[in-house]
């Protein structure tokens, strides 16, 4: 299926892309931790439980990229204002200025890219992308825990 195979090759550009990011963010950071940061970034802040279910990955793998991304001083963990004895992860000033600029140089290279396409092309892109990603969020919300369908 056509549709199979273009998706396919957007997700692994976008990983090699996350990967390549994530080296030009901190030489010490893996893709999927930049992804991490970038959603705590976008959302404000997040419970590690609520990384968990928005990404959709185990505790663990999420405990660990968290626990990274502190150690190199680009999230910082505060009380939750709500429940005191949780913790709540926001990008930290250096971690959202550093993450700033990596985002400013790929909005250049997208808009770049892009440039020849008529804006209406570059507006329905945004708005078939938006919908396959909404399809994806009620999907994952369908999975439980166990990883099976509820």
């Amino acid at each position: 299926m056509r549709l199979e195979r273009e998706i396919g090759l957007l997700l692994r550009r976008s990983r090699a892309i996350s990967a390549r990011l994530a080296g030009e963010l901190h030489p010490d950071l893996d893709g999927a931790a930049y992804g991490l940061l970038s959603l705590l970034r976008d959302t404000g802040p997040l419970r590690a439980s609520d990384l968990v279910a928005r990404l959709g990955l185990d505790k663990s793998t999420v405990s660990r990229q968290v626990a990274h991304l502190v150690d190199l001083g680009l999230v910082d963990r505060t009380a939750d204002p709500v429940d005191g004895r949780a913790q709540v992860l926001t990008p930290s000033e250096e971690g959202a200025a550093r993450l700033a600029r990596i985002r400013d140089v790929r909005r250049a290279r997208w808009e770049s890219d892009l440039s020849d396409w008529p804006s209406s092309d570059v507006a329905t892109l945004a708005d078939l992308l938006r919908r396959l990603n909404h399809l994806g969020e009620a999907r994952e919300a369908e999975v439980g825990d166990d990883g099976c369908a509820r």
